[in-house]
C-alpha cells in the first residue's frame, strides 16, 4: 500500500471512531503546518553532479535547499484515550497494553503531590504519550521537486504508543540505571546553571517530577522524540529516521539543548502556536485537563539530481 493510500485509509477509519473530547483536529493541525517560521526554507548551497553521455562528461549543478518538515504529532495526556488530537484519540485505546495500576500509579495516570523535607513540595506527574505521523508531512516535504525535500515520516503512522510500551514507560527499566539518569548534568532539558532546568531526559518514562504540568508534558514529548529518532532503543516503537543518499541529507536524532540544530517544536494544544521553538521555551498555561500536543519538526537538506554521479556539495559558509 502506498503512503498516500495508507494515509487516506487511516483518516477514513479515524473519522468513523467515537473520539473523546479533544482540543485539536486534523484540519487544524494541517493548517498550522503552513508556518514560514517553522519551515525556515532557505537556499543553503550548491550540489555538483557528473553527467555523462556517449559524447563525453560534464559537471552540472543544482541548488541545495534546507528546510524543516513536520514529522510527528507527539501528545502527552493524563487519561487513557485522552489524546487531544481528536481523530487519533481512539488509537491508544484500541492498542491495549498492560494498564492495571502498575508501579503505584492508577491506570488513569495523572498527578500526585509529594511532600518532602517538611515544607517543600514537588509534583509527580504521569503522562501517557503517542507519537503519530504528522498529517501534513507529505504536503510540506517533497511538494516542489528540486526545492523541497522528501519526509522520512509517514502521515498518521503510529511511531510510539505508550500503552504498548507499558513496562518501560511505567517502570523506567532499564534506563533508570543508565549513566544519563544517574549523573547530574547529563541529558537535561535546560540547565541548573541558568536556573531553567525542566527535567532529565532519562529515564525516558511517563513519570516526571515537575511543579508545572505544562513543562511535564513538554518533557514527555521530548523523551518520546528522543526515542523514536534513534534505533535499537529498549522500548516498543517504530523508528522515524531517514536514510542519507546522494543529494539527500535527513536529520540526525533529536537532542536537547542544541538550539534548532536538529529539531524544533510547535505547540498545538492547548494553545495553537504559529511559530516554533525548542524546550525550554518559556512559561505557558497548562491544559486544564492535563492533555497537550506538540508537532515535531526536523531539518532536511536536498538537491535535485542532475547527473548519474553525485560529486560533492558546497554549503554557503563551508563544504560538505
Amino acid at each position: 500500500m502506498t503512503r498516500a493510500k495508507l494515509a487516506t485509509t487511516a483518516l477514513l477509519f479515524a473519522a468513523l471512531q467515537p473520539a473523546a473530547e479533544s482540543a485539536i483536529t486534523s484540519a487544524q493541525i494541517i493548517a498550522s503546518a503552513v508556518s514560514p517560521s517553522c519551515i525556515s526554507w532557505r537556499v543553503s548551497g550548491i550540489c555538483y553532479w557528473l553527467f555523462c553521455t556517449p559524447w563525453g562528461c560534464k559537471v552540472r549543478t543544482s541548488v541545495k535547499v534546507t528546510h524543516f518538515i513536520p514529522e510527528a504529532v507527539v501528545s502527552a495526556y493524563a487519561q487513557p484515550g485522552a489524546n487531544p488530537w481528536k481523530e487519533m484519540a481512539f488509537v491508544s485505546q484500541t492498542a491495549g497494553g498492560l494498564e492495571n495500576g502498575m508501579y503505584g500509579v492508577p491506570a488513569g495516570g495523572g498527578n500526585e503531590e509529594l511532600k518532602a523535607q517538611g515544607k517543600r513540595k514537588t509534583n509527580l506527574h504521569f503522562k501517557y504519550a503517542d507519537a503519530i505521523g504528522h498529517p501534513a508531512t507529505s504536503l510540506i516535504g517533497g511538494s516542489i521537486s528540486g526545492y523541497s525535500c522528501e519526509s522520512a515520516a509517514t502521515p498518521l503512522n503510529p511511531y510510539f504508543l505508550s500503552t504498548l510500551d507499558t513496562l518501560a514507560w511505567r517502570s523506567g527499566i532499564p534506563e533508570s540505571l543508565y549513566p544519563e539518569a544517574l549523573v547530574p548534568g547529563m541529558r537535561e532539558i535546560g540547565s541548573q546553571a541558568t536556573a531553567n532546568m525542566w527535567s532529565n531526559v532519562y529515564p525516558r518514562s511517563g513519570f516526571v517530577t515537575q511543579t508545572d504540568d505544562d513543562k511535564a508534558a513538554a518533557v514527555v514529548a521530548q523523551r518520546v522524540a528522543d526515542i523514536i529518532t534513534r534505533t535499537g532503543q529498549p522500548h516498543v516503537y517504530q523508528t522515524l529516521k531517514g536514510n542519507p543518499s546522494p543529494g539527500y541529507w535527513p536529520p540526525g536524532p533529536v537532542e536537547e539543548n542544541t538550539g534548532f540544530k536538529n529539531h524544533k517544536w510547535q505547540r498545538l494544544s492547548p494553545q495553537l502556536s504559529e511559530t516554533c521553538a525548542v524546550f525550554p521555551d518559556g512559561n505557558f498555561t497548562a491544559a486544564v485537563d492535563g492533555n497537550e500536543a506538540f508537532a515535531l519538526w526536523q531539518p532536511y537538506s536536498c538537491c535535485k539530481r542532475r547527473g548519474q554521479t553525485f560529486l560533492y556539495s558546497t554549503d554557503f559558509g563551508g563544504e560538505s
